[in-house]
């Protein structure tokens, strides 16, 4: 068995290193990216700026965008007191502000945090969430998404996300490049070097940043998962909410969350696109058997 305490720091250690390796990753594609194009230091430091403006643009506007995208309206508290109850509860147990609260008309069990930061944050649940869950399962899985508040996964995911959608817009960027033929300053000189190093980027580049952001999705839900469990001193709640959601999911008629999309989907509690043959490593969420037996085994 396991302590809250210990999961708790294994998935921490393990989420920094996968972002070190995100990052350096992401600074050896725009160094390549710069090589490709001939321009040298200065193409560096622009394409670094370009990042930053994008970055902070997302950081704005992002939690904002991902309620609207997905149809979320924000709650009212007379005829949602149990949800809000819940929520400040937990919020004020943490010493966070009080969230805002949403609502998404939605019969399939989920719920997300958003927001850029502590004081600008968020909970959608869907009105399926609400539904099926027992006043002791929606604490657990409110919990969760409390802490990834806590622990700043909003912000740590949306850089993430950055990150990825930087590599996939440089990918692109090169793949028209070469479709057109291209204008690298130094092509001449070394063109199977430069090819090769476009090919790398375009190709195989935005898969890898894939695999990683995926990656470090599925370990902060680990981690929010143990933390939840700690805030409540009741992990066998989340692991109840949990297989209520995967009997859902195995039900023949079950679909995914309708607005959801593989931008959002990394937000959510649970995976919230209909399940189909995609092995693990393509999933936005650890496989939600293995968050019920670790669930099972805290103390």
């Amino acid at each position: 068995m396991a302590s809250y305490f210990d999961e708790i720091s294994r998935n921490k250690l393990k989420s920094a290193l996968l972002f070190a390796i995100f990052s350096a990753f992401f600074i050896g594609v725009v160094y390549a990216f710069a090589l490709y194009l001939g321009a040298g230091i200065y193409g560096i430091a622009i394409a670094i700026i370009l990042v930053a403006v994008y970055a902070l643009s997302t950081y704005y506007i992002g939690g904002r965008f991902v309620l609207k995208m997905s149809g979320a309206k924000e709650a009212d508290r007379k005829q949602n007191n149990v949800l809000y109850d819940t929520i400040e509860g937990l919020a004020a147990a943490n010493q966070l502000p009080m969230p805002k609260v949403y609502i998404i008309n939605d019969p399939s069990p989920n719920a997300f945090a958003t927001g850029r930061n502590k004081k600008h944050a968020a909970v959608a649940v869907t009105s399926g969430l609400l539904a099926m869950l027992s006043r002791d399962e929606l604490q657990g899985v409110i919990a969760h998404e409390i802490s990834h508040i806590y622990d700043n996964d909003i912000m740590f995911m949306l850089v993430a996300v950055v990150f990825a959608g930087a590599i996939g817009i440089i990918a692109a960027f090169v793949r028209i490049s070469l479709f057109f033929g291209g204008a690298g300053g130094s092509r001449n000189d070394n063109a199977g070097i430069i090819i090769l190093i476009a090919l790398i980027i375009g190709l195989l580049a935005p898969f890898f940043a894939l695999l990683i952001r995926l990656a470090i999705s599925r370990r902060r839900e680990y981690m929010a998962d143990a933390n939840g469990a700690r805030i409540t001193r009741a992990p066998k709640f989340l692991a109840s909410a949990l297989k209520k959601i995967q009997s859902y999911t195995r039900s023949p008629s079950a679909e995914g969350v309708k607005r959801a999309n593989e931008v959002t989907a990394p937000l959510y509690f649970s995976n919230p696109l209909k399940v189909g043959s995609i092995a693990n490593i393509f999933s936005t969420h650890p496989p939600i058997g293995e968050r019920i037996k670790r669930l099972e085994a805290m103390y």
